[in-house]
C-alpha cells in the first residue's frame, strides 16, 4: 500500500498537536509506521549553544547530521530564507512509512482535517476553512453542535483519536500519496 498523507489544519490553540500526538500511538498499535511533518515559525531551533552540532553550524556548516544507534537528525542551514513546500518535506521522509500526519500547512493541496474549538466561535479574524476549502475532508471539534456553519463532512470528537483513526483507515485510498506527482522540477 502506498504512503498515505493527511493534514491537520487549524489556528493556534485549536488542539492540532494534541490530536496528532493521540493519533500516533493508535496507528502504531495497528502496526502502522507513522511520520510527522510540522510547520514551524521562522527561527525555530532544535539545537542548543555549546553542543557540538550547534558549534558546527555556527562555524558555517551547511548541513550537520548527527546519529546514534537510536536516531538520526539532519540540521540544514539556509543561506537565504527558503520556504519549502510540504511536498519538499515529505520527499525527505523514508519511503517505508504508512502514514504521514502533517500539522500546519493549512494552505497546502493535501486533504486535511480541520481542528476547531468552540472557543474560536465568533472570532472573525479566524475564518473557518471547511466552508471554502474543498481539501478539508473532515472536522475535529470539541462541540460539534457549535460549528458555526452546517456541513456534510464527517465531524469527530477532537478527543476521540480512535474514531479519527478508524475513519482514516476506512478511507485510506483517499489519502494515498503519489510522490512522482509532487517531485520538484526546478
Amino acid at each position: 500500500m502506498a504512503m498515505k498523507v493527511v493534514g491537520f489544519a487549524g489556528y493556534s490553540g485549536a488542539g492540532k498537536t494534541t490530536l496528532v500526538e493521540k493519533l500516533i500511538p493508535v496507528l502504531k498499535q495497528q502496526g502502522q509506521r507513522v511520520s510527522v511533518v510540522k510547520h514551524a515559525h521562522h527561527r525555530f531551533d532544535i539545537d542548543h549553544p555549546g553542543k557540538d552540532t550547534y558549534r558546527h553550524r555556527e562555524a558555517g556548516a551547511f548541513e550537520v547530521v548527527v546519529a546514534s544507534d537510536r536516531r538520526l537528525a539532519l540540521i540544514r542551514e539556509f543561506e537565504r530564507p527558503a520556504e519549502l513546500s510540504v511536498h519538499d518535506l515529505i520527499a525527505e521522509l523514508d519511503n517505508a512509512v504508512d502514514w504521514v500526519l502533517v500539522e500546519g500547512f493549512k494552505h497546502s493541496d493535501l486533504p486535511k482535517i480541520e481542528v476547531w474549538r468552540q472557543a474560536q466561535a465568533g472570532d472573525a479574524t479566524r475564518p473557518l476553512r471547511y466552508v471554502d476549502d474543498a481539501r478539508v475532508v473532515g472536522i475535529a471539534t470539541d462541540v460539534p453542535e457549535a460549528l458555526p456553519q452546517p456541513t456534510s463532512l464527517p465531524v469527530f470528537d477532537v478527543n476521540d483519536a480512535g474514531a479519527v483513526v478508524r475513519w482514516l483507515q476506512d478511507n485510506a485510498e483517499r489519502f494515498a500519496y503519489n510522490r512522482r506527482h509532487h517531485v520538484r522540477t526546478a
